[in-house]
């Protein structure tokens, strides 16, 4: 995956921040995923796989063309990873599921992932809770 190497325009210190720590949050995760022999998309699918999934649901959610997301789907059935089954609420589709091996090398890609529990170390606890209410702010969402 190409990693831009700067903002296209950052104008403050807050912007050049994010961008690096967003760049270093993916280049971790994208050696996590290598090490457990894996792509990014393949980590972010596996990931995103905790209860069944439509191909199309996950499409939008990973914001990309459903046919991405087949080419990807069937690299990790190759591997045993997931599966497909039957839509219990509508026999004409069909759900994404982990399987056991799925579920096992997610476990390890997870925990070898350890990016974010070694920065958010680096803040006392109410840093942490003011870093997630700033986020959520800058995000434009609530918990």
């Amino acid at each position: 995956m190409a990693v831009p190497s700067g903002p296209v325009a950052a104008s403050t210190e807050a912007e050049l921040a994010m961008f690096d720590f967003v760049d270093a949050y993916d280049r971790a995760y994208e050696t996590a995923a290598t090490k457990h022999g894996l792509s990014v998309a393949q980590a972010c699918v596996l990931g995103r796989l905790t209860t069944p999934r439509g191909m199309r649901e996950l499409a939008d959610e990973l914001g990309c063309d459903a046919s991405n997301v087949t080419q990807i789907v069937a690299r990790l059935e190759t591997r045993d990873l997931v599966r497909r089954h039957t839509n219990p609420n509508d026999r004409r589709s069909r759900q994404l599921v982990r399987t056991p091996d799925g579920d096992a090398l997610y476990a390890e890609f997870e925990g070898s992932f350890a990016f974010a529990r070694a920065a958010i170390s680096n803040l006392s606890a109410a840093e942490q809770d003011q870093l997630a209410l700033l986020l959520r702010k800058a995000l434009g969402t609530r918990r």
